[in-house]
C-alpha cells in the first residue's frame, strides 16, 4: 500500500490512539459492569440478612415471625424492582416464598458457595441469586434465598456497550481526519524544501530553504540542506575557479610552445637553434607545471581536505628549513639575513600550512630585494598571539595594489619587472593557507622602499 507521508502519520496516529481508546473503553465497560454488580450484591446480602433476623426456629421447623415484610411492593409485584425471597429446610425442601414469586421456584444449588452470588434463569430471565445458610449453635437449619432481576442491569449495560462501540467507530474516523489535517499543516515545511530544491539548478545555486521559525527538528534539516547547497556551491565555484585560472595562465605558454615547435619544424636548422628553442619549450613545461601545482594546491585549501597534515611545530623551525630551502637563492643576491627568534620557541604553529604561508612570503622576500640587501625576520609574542614579521628592502608595492594582493594571478606592477619570474598565486596561496587556521596577514609597503608582511598565528 502506498500512502503518502501525511496518511502515514495519520493512520499510524489512529492506530496507535485506536489502541489505547481501546483499553480505555473496555476498561470503563467492566468498571460500570462490576459496580453494577457489587452494588446488586451488596443489596441482595442486605435483603438475605433482614429476613434471616425475621425467621424464628423451633427445633427443626423454621417459621417466619413476622409475615407482615413480606406485603412489601418489592416482594409483592414483579415490575418494580422485584426482590424474591424463598425458605428452605436443612434438606433443601421449600417451607415459603414472596408472593411475587408465584408459582415459580428459585433454584437452590448446594455446590454454589453459601453467602456467594451467582447468575440463574427464573422463568426464562436473568436473576442474580445468593444463598444464605440459616444457622442455630452452629448448625445449619435451612436456607433463605434472595435474588434480583438483571434484566435492567443487563439492558443498562448492553446500552452502555452499544454507546461505546459506536462513539469509538466515530472518534476513530473522526480521529483520521484531524490527525490527517494535522499532518498536513506538521508537514509544510517540508514542502516548502521540496519546492525550493526543485528550483534549485547548477545555476542557480545560490538559493535557500527559508528556515523555520521554530529551532525544531525542520530547522535543523533546513539548515543542514543549506549548509550542503554551501558546500555543493562552493565546490562548483572552485571547479568554475580552477577552470578559469588555468585557461587564463595556460593559453599562452601553450600558444608559445606550439608557435615555437611550429616554427622549429618549417625547415632544417642548425643544431645550437634547435637546443635554444628546445630548453626554451621545457622551461615553458616546467612553468606550465609549476603554475597547475599550485593551482591544485589552491583547490585543495579550499576544500580544508583532511588528509592534510595537521601536526604542530615550533614556528622558528619552520622558518629555518624554508631558509635552507632557499639558502642558493639567498647566496646569489648576497642577502644578508636577520633572524630574531625572540620567545617564541616554546609556541608551535600547524606545519603545513605555516610552511606554505611563510615559504611564499620569505620566497617574495628574497625575489624582489636587491643584492646585498638585509632581510628581516622576527618572532614575538603579542595577545598570546605568536607574531612574525618580515621585512624586506626590495622595491615595494604601490599603495593602489594593496588591496590586491591576493588576487588570483595579480602582479603588482609586473610591466616594469619582467625579469622577476612568478604567476601570481604565492600570496593567494599564502592567504588561503591563513585563512584555513584562522591566521592575520598584514601588508605595509613603501614603494622604492620595501614591503613588510606581519603574520598572526
Amino acid at each position: 500500500m502506498n500512502l503518502s507521508f501525511q496518511n502515514r502519520i495519520a493512520l499510524h496516529y489512529m492506530i496507535a490512539t485506536a489502541m489505547i481508546m481501546a483499553v480505555a473503553f473496555t476498561a470503563v465497560y467492566f468498571v460500570v459492569q462490576g459496580t453494577v454488580f457489587q452494588n446488586l450484591d451488596s443489596d441482595l446480602s442486605f435483603e438475605a440478612e433482614k429476613h434471616t433476623g425475621e425467621i424464628k426456629i423451633l427445633g427443626d421447623s423454621i417459621k417466619i415471625k413476622n409475615k407482615k415484610g413480606w406485603e412489601q411492593r418489592e416482594h409483592r409485584e414483579v415490575q418494580v424492582n422485584p426482590v424474591f425471597i424463598q425458605i428452605l429446610d436443612k434438606n433443601g425442601k421449600f417451607i415459603d416464598k414472596s408472593p411475587n414469586l408465584k408459582n415459580d421456584v428459585l433454584t437452590f444449588n448446594p455446590q454454589q458457595n453459601f453467602g456467594g452470588h451467582f447468575n440463574e434463569k427464573l422463568n426464562g430471565k436473568a436473576i442474580r441469586q445468593v444463598q444464605v445458610p440459616i444457622e442455630q449453635n452452629g448448625k445449619i437449619k435451612g436456607f433463605i434465598l434472595a435474588a434480583m432481576s438483571l434484566e435492567s442491569s443487563k439492558m443498562v449495560l448492553l446500552n452502555l456497550r452499544n454507546v461505546l462501540f459506536i462513539s469509538y467507530l466515530f472518534l476513530l474516523v473522526g480521529l483520521y481526519f484531524i490527525s490527517r489535517y494535522l499532518a498536513g499543516r506538521g508537514i509544510i515545511p517540508v514542502k516548502v524544501i521540496t519546492e525550493t530544491t526543485k528550483r534549485i539548478t547548477k545555476n542557480n545555486f545560490n538559493e535557500r530553504v527559508v528556515l523555520p521559525q521554530n529551532k525544531d527538528e525542520l530547522y535543523e534539516l533546513s539548515s543542514s540542506i543549506n549548509q550542503l547547497l554551501q558546500r555543493i556551491e562552493s565546490a562548483i565555484e572552485r571547479e568554475q575557479q580552477f577552470t578559469s585560472d588555468a585557461s587564463h595562465e595556460l593559453r599562452t605558454p601553450l600558444s608559445t610552445l606550439k608557435g615555437t615547435l611550429e616554427v622549429l619544424i618549417r625547415k632544417p636548422r642548425e643544431r645550437a637553434e634547435y637546443e635554444e628553442k628546445i630548453k626554451f619549450s621545457l622551461t615553458e613545461i616546467d612553468r606550465i607545471t609549476g603554475t597547475l601545482e599550485q593551482l591544485l594546491l589552491l583547490a585543495r585549501l579550499d576544500t580544508n581536505s583532511k588528509t592534510i597534515d595537521q601536526s604542530l611545530v615550533p614556528l622558528p623551525t619552520v622558518i629555518d628549513e624554508i631558509l635552507s630551502r632557499r639558502k642558493k637563492s639567498i647566496s646569489e643576491k648576497k642577502l644578508v639575513l636577520d633572524f630574531h627568534k625572540g620567545a617564541a620557541l616554546v609556541n608551535v604553529v600547524p606545519k603545513y600550512y605555516s610552511n606554505l604561508i611563510l615559504d611564499n612570503i620569505i620566497g617574495n622576500a628574497i625575489k624582489y630585494s636587491e643584492e646585498h640587501k638585509t632581510v628581516h625576520i622576527t618572532i614575538t609574542e603579542a595577545n598570546s598571539k605568536i607574531v612574525c614579521k618580515i621585512q624586506d628592502e626590495g622595491i615595494g608595492i604601490k599603495k593602489e595594489d594593496l588591496n590586491n594582493l591576493f588576487n588570483h594571478f595579480f602582479r603588482s606592477d609586473a610591466l616594469n619587472h619582467k625579469s622577476i619570474s612568478g604567476n601570481g598565486l604565492g600570496l593567494s596561496i599564502a592567504k588561503k593557507a591563513a585563512d584555513a587556521i584562522n591566521a592575520e596577514i598584514h601588508v605595509t609597503s613603501e614603494f622604492g622602499s620595501g614591503t613588510t608582511f606581519t603574520i598572526k598565528f
